[in-house]
């Protein structure tokens, strides 16, 4: 299969370019006019915009209804709408605090990192074997990679490219403002996150993301096709496989740091398995800082 890179670019229609450039200038003031509120003020302003304005006109917050409803619809029906609400705010604050690039890093700095994969990354780092830190789509999780890159580490990652070119250039640039190389998915950036694996390197994934025709594994109790290829990329490089956690806490911009034992290694299926496992024991205990707005399950397909 060729490099999807060396196919000549499909048009981009007028109509969806202008679409896209309109879009990304409201996102650009906002985020100007947040960057010019006080840290705590501007964290909230943003939470509290897309929770009661912009996710629900998204259609975001009927997503997430609809998730709760799949994976819990034993569940009161206002104890669903009230982690829709508090997740669509911390939505609204991950984004914002991501492109604090000054003051976001700062506050992370003091945050010590806890749990057992702490030891377990210091003695890698120190022997040079690779580490790959899997998290899912929950609290803030560059909060975590902030916090470890203000302890000497270098931590890259892998991001999935926005469908709006113009939000995708400076959301790269927030990205690469916290530490380390990132590489888009696919052929090329796969490429280089692997060459920087296989040089001894320690890696962000996030795996919670329907991917087509992925394994189905079971996820909050339910069927969901689950990526394997961090337990396979742990597998082919002698890589720690690391659950990792940013959890926000109560007042709002302060986290918690986890970094929990590494996954032991034995077959793609199992390790990833247990990853779905801990993310799950995680949404389980704070449902409403996970993001719920994803479409995770798609019953056509499972």
């Amino acid at each position: 299969m060729s490099d999807p890179a060396t196919k000549a670019k499909k048009p981009y229609p007028f109509g969806r370019r202008a679409r896209h450039y309109l879009s990304n200038l409201l996102i650009v003031g906002i985020i100007r006019t947040a960057l010019a509120l006080p840290y705590k003020t501007r964290v909230g302003f943003v939470g509290g915009l897309v929770q009661h304005i912009l996710a629900p006109l998204a259609g975001y917050r009927r997503r997430a209804l609809d998730n709760l409803e799949h994976v819990w619809p034993e569940m009161p029906l206002a104890r669903r709408e009230e982690i829709a609400t508090r997740c669509l705010n911390n939505l609204g604050r991950s984004f914002i605090e991501n492109y604090s690039a000054e003051d976001f890093p700062k506050r992370m700095a003091e945050i010590a990192p806890q749990g057992p994969g702490m030891a377990a990354l210091e003695e890698a780092n120190r022997t040079g074997q690779p580490v790959i830190l899997v998290t899912g789509h929950y609290g803030n999780y560059e909060a975590a990679r902030a916090s470890l890159v203000a302890r000497g580490y270098d931590i890259g990652g892998l991001y999935r490219e926005m469908k709006n070119p113009y939000f995708n250039a400076h959301y790269v640039k927030t990205l690469e403002a916290f530490g380390g190389s990132v590489f888009p998915q696919g052929r090329r950036g796969t490429a280089g996150f692997v060459r920087h694996l296989k040089q001894g390197g320690r890696l962000v994934l996030l795996f919670d993301q329907h991917v087509i025709r992925a394994p189905i594994l079971d996820f909050i109790g339910k069927p969901a096709r689950t990526a394997i290829s961090a337990a396979e990329l742990a597998l082919r490089y002698n890589a720690l496989l690391i659950p990792f956690y940013g959890i926000r806490q109560d007042d709002g911009v302060s986290f918690d740091v986890v970094l929990e034992a590494p996954v032991p290694h034995s077959d793609p299926m199992t390790m990833t398995q247990a990853l779905n496992d801990s993310l799950t024991a995680q949404v389980t205990k704070t449902p409403e800082q996970w993001f719920w707005v994803h479409r995770r399950w798609r019953p056509h397909e499972t």
